[in-house]
């Protein structure tokens, strides 16, 4: 007798062979929709458009802009470069004094309005700098499961200058959790509303639990696994990866990681029934809505033989009770491997800037510097060397980055206090105070190379002033 698999092979040779045993043809489907159009997509055939043609006609059309509004100041030839105020100008333009001219064409007047050092740059810019601004209004939402919340981030794909670090905006709602995961990259975290608990379990199987407010902050190294969960009515945060090329699409997730082991394999590593595994996740959980954790933190401190993660190396700091450094021009507070050793290559400063005031002109010799403004507007100016400077203008929600020893300042242009983080890829937090670095050289040697006077000289403060307040001119 034939093997069974042959004699299907020869059944449905000879159901294809017979006519009478095949399925009935079915009559062709013609498709009916028709758009009515008009005109030709390219010139009509035999008509040449190309070149000068004394034959075509030439409508020149009418450009001129009459009635141009200016913003204060906007028409003097002014050297001092101060930045303009078009929010209440109807059509603003690209004119400095006698620089520039007018627009003809269409464009957006919402940016430009937000740009104003963009549109109407100050006459000390020169050359070229890259981009070092970008809007976290921008980035694409990740929306987590069942409204839980959401994440969006700012990495080298739309800042390509951010080489070194990257940032992602969270938000979990009362009870959501980001689900237990692991990164590539250092974690750095500035809680920026709302609570939060957060866990994780160290290499020695030392485990480590806290609940964090605004204000305060953790950092989990690469690797180390811990997750995130929203309390009471949830939290919003602002984390720092040490990595400008990180993505939360990299994540590592606990979800994945049984989703795409075989089960068998599960049942042997956990020393259980393969049915233990019929309902894991199918995949990434991303953020999701679960029971809001007990009040009692004591709850769910769980511990092993290797006890919990000592406090010189705990991966929260409570930063909301620090007190600042009071200018007056604004208050300062720094974290760093001083306050914060976990974060062995992360340290921040929290900077808030009053009306008129400004960070004062610095630079950072050992890092790149992350921006992220909480509040105000703000613009700065970097100064990049080989006669290359651009002047930035930054609202609430814009990161901002300023690569290795690159000259800036950031100056308050609004009317309510600017709050923006500096994040350093660096152990201990550091600039160079231009006005200090003056201050501490021999003055003959300040006054012949800048030409200042005695009284200019005299001015200058041997200490960082930090934040300088704003003048009456």
């Amino acid at each position: 007798m034939a093997p069974r698999p042959l004699l299907l092979a020869i059944l449905a040779q000879l159901l294809l062979a017979s006519p009478s045993l095949a399925a009935p043809a079915l009559p062709p489907i013609e498709p009916t929709k028709v758009y009515t159009l008009s005109g030709d997509i390219y010139a009509p055939t035999g008509t040449n458009l190309r070149g000068f043609d004394s034959a075509f006609p030439f409508p020149t059309g009418d450009v001129k802009v009459t009635n141009v509004e200016l913003a204060e100041g906007q028409a003097l030839d002014d050297p001092s470069g101060n930045s303009f105020d078009f929010e209440d100008i109807d059509q603003p333009q690209p004119i400095r004094g006698s620089r520039g001219g007018t627009f003809a064409s269409p464009r957006n007047q919402v940016l430009e309005k937000q740009h104003p050092d963009t549109l109407a740059p100050p006459t000390s810019d020169h050359g070229a700098v890259p981009q070092l601004e970008w809007p976290m209004a921008l980035s694409h939402a990740k929306l987590g499961l069942n409204r839980a919340g959401w994440s969006r981030q700012q990495n080298a794909d739309v800042l390509p200058a951010a080489t070194q670090m990257s940032g992602v905006n969270m938000r979990l709602e009362a009870g959501a959790y980001r689900e237990l995961h692991w990164h590539t990259a250092g974690e750095w975290a500035l809680m920026l509303n709302g609570s939060a608990r957060i866990q994780a379990v160290d290499t020695e199987g030392r485990t480590f639990i806290d609940d964090v407010s605004k204000g305060d902050v953790w950092f989990f190294p690469s690797g180390i696994p811990h997750s995130i969960q929203g309390l009471e009515n949830g939290t919003e945060f602002m984390l720092v990866f040490d990595d400008g090329d990180f993505s939360e699409d990299g994540t590592f997730l606990v979800s994945e990681t049984f989703a795409f082991t075989p089960k068998e394999v599960l049942a042997k590593n956990f020393d259980v029934d393969i049915s233990a595994f019929d309902n894991i996740p199918k995949g990434e959980l991303f953020i999701f809505n679960g029971t809001e954790p007990p009040k009692d933190i004591h709850a769910q401190n769980v511990t092993g033989p290797a006890g919990s993660i000592p406090n010189v190396d705990s991966y929260s700091f409570h930063w909301s009770q620090q007190q600042p450094i009071v200018t007056p021009g604004g208050t300062v507070k720094v974290i760093d491997t001083k306050t914060f050793p976990i974060a062995a290559q992360i340290s921040a400063a929290l900077v808030t800037i009053k009306p008129g005031a400004m960070r004062e002109l610095h630079w950072h010799p050992s890092s790149d510097e992350w921006n992220f403004f909480l509040s105000g507007n703000a613009r700065i100016s970097v100064y990049a060397a080989k006669g290359n400077a651009r002047t930035f203008d930054y609202q609430e929600g814009d990161v901002g980055y300023i690569p290795k020893s690159m000259s800036h300042y950031i100056e308050n242009i609004g009317d309510t206090d600017v709050v923006v983080l500096e994040v350093l890829k660096s152990a201990r937090f550091t600039d160079v105070s231009v006005g200090q670095w003056l201050a501490l050289t021999p003055s003959q040697v300040v006054q012949e190379t800048l030409h200042l006077s005695d009284d200019t000289i005299r001015h200058l403060s041997k200490e960082k002033p930090l934040i300088v307040k704003g003048t009456s001119n």
